[in-house]
This record gives structure tokens, sequence and C-alpha cells, in this order.
């Protein structure tokens, strides 16, 4: 019971990392608002783990303002997890259309800004918080073909430290997690397809050799979110499998 008598949210949390994530917070003893823009998905994580479901498009100003209303509007927010996250199609950087382009950093980067502008203040008002953002490996050690994502979650590891660094006299602490790509919905997006010719390569670059899972995402979130890493800001956590090494 880690988190009891915390208050968290998981945005991107109806499926994959984001639905493990929430699993364990809430089995941690956190009251978990499950975030997403799919809602019947949010529904369901939150009817499996006693948490709440909220529609949310991140990537919309009005919509994030929403959600904080809400949110805010019961009590103090102890945590947030930008999870959140969306891909383009691997292909040379020049193919990428401006529509694909834009929506990664609206969904990735963009939401970051969002949440922070619409619950930053009532948590440095509260004194106390954890704020946890989902990059990637691919922020670190970039593949070729997925450039703007690999942008996008480069940008996301300069924020979190910028965002301990700026928040830490307040009493927030800020870290990200860098998982290597796990079995969720986005993981034929990342590969090109799915086939057993595809995985065994991608897994031929994961020293342990296998993918990440919500498990493993749900368990270095716990800990970072929790007392326990009170003297824990601004890490990009890697949780991969040695991908990065």
């Amino acid at each position: 019971m880690r988190l009891e008598g915390k208050t968290a949210i998981v945005t991107g949390g109806g499926s994959g990392f984001g639905a493990g994530i929430a699993a364990k917070f809430a089995a941690e003893g956190a009251h978990v608002f499950v975030a997403d823009i799919n809602g019947d998905a949010a529904t369901k994580v939150a009817a499996e783990i006693g948490g709440e479901a909220l529609i949310v498009d991140v990537a919309d100003n009005a919509s994030v303002e929403a959600m904080a209303k809400t949110v805010l509007g019961r009590g103090d927010l102890d945590i947030l997890v930008n999870n959140a996250g969306i891909t383009h199609l691997p292909k040379p950087m020049e193919d990428v259309t401006e529509e694909e382009f834009d929506r990664v950093l609206m969904v990735n980067a963009k939401s970051v800004f969002l949440t922070a502008r619409h619950f930053v203040p009532a948590m440095k008002a509260a004194g106390k918080g954890a704020i946890l953002n989902v990059a990637s490996t691919a922020g670190i050690s970039p593949r070729p073909n997925l450039n703007w994502y690999n942008a996008s979650k480069g940008w996301m590891n300069t924020a979190t430290k910028t965002m301990a660094v700026e928040l830490a006299p307040a009493g927030l602490r800020v870290n990200a997690l860098a998982p290597v790509a796990g079995d969720t919905p986005l993981l034929k997006s990342f590969m090109g397809g799915d086939t057993p010719e595809i995985r065994a390569k991608f897994l031929s670059s994961i020293p342990i050799g296998r993918f990440s899972t919500p498990e493993d995402m749900g368990n270095a979130a716990c800990f970072l979110c929790s007392d326990e890493a009170s003297m824990v800001t601004g890490v990009i956590m890697e949780v991969d499998g040695g991908r990065c090494i």
C-alpha cells in the first residue's frame, strides 16, 4: 500500500502501459482516474481496478482543462502520469506527412504542456506531488525511420529534466520512464508489421530478450511516484532490458 491515500491520473490509461500503471497504482492503494480518448477502454480499465474513467483528448486545451476541473474539484492531485502517446508508421523522415507530424507532436509533447498548465498550479499550492512522463528508448538511442517520433521522445526527456529543476523548490518531483517497445496496441506501428520474423529481429536488440510489459512499467512507475523515491527527480529511468547499453 505504498500509494495509500493518494490520488492519481494516468493519461492513455485505457490500454497498454497506461493500463498497467493504473492497475499497479490501484493495487498499491491509490484512487486512480483512468483518462483516455477511448471512453469504452477507460471505463473497462477503471471498472477492473476500482478507479474512475475520464474521457479526454490530451492534445486539446479545453478537454484537458475540463479534466482538471473535474479532478481538482474533488481535492488535491498527488500523482500525474503523462502516458498518452502515438507514433507515425516507420518510413523515411521526408515521407512523413505534415498531418502525421503535427499529431505526434500534439499528443506526445503538447499534452505535457497542457497538463502542466492546468495541474501544476494546484500541485504547487499543495506543496507536494509527483509527475511521471512516459518517454521511450527512442529518445535516447533512436532507430531509423521513426525520426519525428524519436524527436518527440527526446523532447520529453528534456522537458522532464527542466520541469524537475523548476518544480523542485515547490515540493514537486518529475521523472520519466524510457521503455523499449512493449506488446501493446502500438507495437505493430513501431515495428512496421508484426510477424515472427520481425519480432525476432526486434528482440535481438534487447539483451534480456523480451519486450517491456505493462507490469514492468507499473512497478517502475510505482517506485518513482511513491515516497520511497523522495530524493529522486529529473531521472529518465530505462525500463528496456538493456536496449540502450
